[in-house]
């Protein structure tokens, strides 16, 4: 399909008429089409278009109906059934009252254009340039960030399971694609080992059992690996992702090849690499706290300020592995680039490390305000604990509260980080009188992040014992009513789609989505409902 650009046409009088005979006071979508206009312009998208053949559909209707998809939670076919059948959808498309819409695959094909051009951005990013050009949206203010679980769009398999659907995934992408290589080089006893759906209660339950079982998926894993690399095969069977994904698979599981290729006691890898499903290779298996989930983690940036709107500036997808500290320079690398960093950003504990808010500061010049993570050493509660040292940088020793100064310091290179480990005599701890309150060994040692970081550190530390931090931080907790909208009423916690990408995109739509809910509200004078307190609480406060 080939775009040919054409004006954003006026709204049909006759539907303007009847929209406003039928919603006298608006709606949702009425007054985004009167505030923000049609939000995009066919140029925002023209790149993902080619020039030459049957003329494609306006991209900004196709991106104006993607956002109210999501709003209100629609299947492609109900999205295309609303735009023939809503009054106020056609309100805001400008389209006429017996327009008869296009066919639901359309909007498929659009996200896997957007998907493709990794341009999912995009759908976010022209609402905050309009909303910035409104004067709703302002850089420099106060933002926060919290992250939630997102299950993708897979069920969770056990490791013997896993290998075993591998197997079967394959053999059914092999039999659309290639059904006469399959029918030449895979055994007709596979067809009752591999021909259906396998279940966890179907597979043996004794662990010698289990074992030769998945030893058995892996033998025949190795063949039919072989049989691809026979001269007769083509190169591009080989080259399928699902080629990949087996490989992958049976290289983490079992041993390899030359070893007897043999089922593993342990996976090869940590789980943060480990593929959780052949039908999703970007789903990882993670826990936090007691919640348990195969998927993403979304994190989400709002502003906080009480004179504006609260709008999402930014959505960060990643793997259910990944750390939220090791996002914290992505999200800010994303502001920087939107024109849209915050003044102070306002964080929970995970996100806090000696690295964030040094780089934070030097590099954006961003305030990361958040609780640091405490230390889990005795002295912090009733001993002498880091804060009772006196360090001194430029002669590289330390002092401890007793005035003994250490006696060794050096750098050293943990988890991919630069420490410094500082060592205390033997000698002076044997007659310490507060050895007790110092160390449970022989000697005290310590470990140092370097200066900056070190200071950094210790300053927001004490930070946090002051009533000036407890009255900034408190503004965090807003956060969790925009997850909790987005999880209650726009899905934000299943993923529509296969693969981090796609589901990076339907959470950009999501969090347009919210941000169309959040300025119409705004726009009428509705403001955010205070932290909810239990009858019970309320009664006992007031009787108090």
């Amino acid at each position: 399909m080939s775009l040919k650009s054409l004006p954003i046409p006026p709204i049909p009088e006759e539907v303007v008429r009847v929209a406003r005979v039928a919603f006298p006071r608006g709606n949702v979508f009425m007054q985004v089409r009167d505030t923000l206009g049609a939000i995009s312009t066919d140029e925002a998208f023209a790149d993902l278009f080619p020039t030459h053949g049957q003329p494609a559909l306006a991209p900004w209707r196709l991106a104006l109906v993607t956002i109210f998809q999501f709003l209100e939670g629609l299947t492609d076919r109900q999205a295309a059934d609303a735009v023939r059948d809503r009054l106020a959808w056609k309100y805001a498309l400008s389209l006429e009252l017996c327009d008869s819409g296009f066919d639901h695959p359309v909007l498929s094909e659009f996200r896997a254009r957007l998907a493709e051009g990794k341009a999912e951005q995009r759908l976010f990013d022209v609402l905050l340039q309009r909303c910035r050009e409104a004067g709703w949206l302002k850089a420099r203010g106060r933002q926060r960030t919290d992250s939630t679980h997102v299950l993708a769009k897979i069920r969770s398999l056990s490791r013997t399971l896993r290998v075993a659907q591998t197997m079967v995934y394959v053999l059914n992408v092999f039999s659309e694609v290639a059904p006469h290589w399959i029918r030449a080089h895979v055994p007709v006893e596979w067809v009752e080992r591999y021909g259906q759906r396998l279940e966890e209660e179907r597979l043996p339950k004794e662990e010698q059992e289990r074992t030769r079982y998945a030893n058995q998926v892996g033998a025949d894993g190795w063949m039919l690996l072989d049989a691809l690399q026979a001269p007769c095969t083509p190169d591009w069977l080989k080259t399928l992702p699902a080629v990949t994904t087996l490989l992958t698979m049976w290289e983490q599981q079992f041993e390899a090849r030359e070893q007897g290729g043999q089922w593993r006691k342990e996976p090869a890898l940590p789980a943060a690499q480990l593929i959780a499903s052949p039908y999703d290779p970007d789903a990882r298996n993670a826990k936090k706290r007691a919640t348990f989930w195969t998927g993403y983690k979304v994190h989400v940036t709002q502003t906080c300020d009480e004179d504006a709107p609260q709008l999402i500036t930014h959505v960060e997808t990643t793997p259910a592995t990944t750390s939220d500290e090791s996002i914290v320079s992505a999200i800010h690398a994303g502001l920087s680039g939107k024109e849209l960093l915050p003044d102070q950003h306002l964080v929970e504990s995970g996100y806090v490390t000696a690295a964030n808010l040094v780089e934070s500061q030097s590099s954006y010049y961003v305030d990361l305000v958040g609780p640091t993570l405490k230390t889990h050493w005795y002295q912090a509660e009733t001993g002498h604990d880091l804060t009772h040292f006196s360090i001194d940088w430029e002669a590289e020793t330390v002092t401890c509260p007793q005035g003994h100064v250490s006696s060794s310091w050096g750098e050293v290179h943990d988890a991919g980080k630069t420490l410094i480990k500082v060592k205390f005599s033997q000698s002076d701890g044997k007659v310490c009188p507060s050895q007790a309150l110092c160390t449970g060994t022989k000697r005290r040692t310590m470990t140092l992040h370097p200066k900056a970081r070190m200071q950094a550190l210790l300053t927001a530390r004490q930070r946090e014992e002051t009533e000036e931090y407890k009255q900034l931080y408190r503004h965090r907790a807003g956060i969790e009513g925009v997850h909790s909208q987005g999880v209650r009423a726009l899905g934000l916690r299943r993923s529509r789609s296969i693969g981090l990408l796609k589901t990076h995109l339907s959470h950009v739509a999501i969090a347009a989505a919210v941000n169309l809910i959040q300025l119409t509200s705004w726009l009428r004078g509705e403001v955010p409902e205070p932290t909810r307190i239990s009858p019970f609480k309320r009664l006992m406060q007031q009787a108090a």
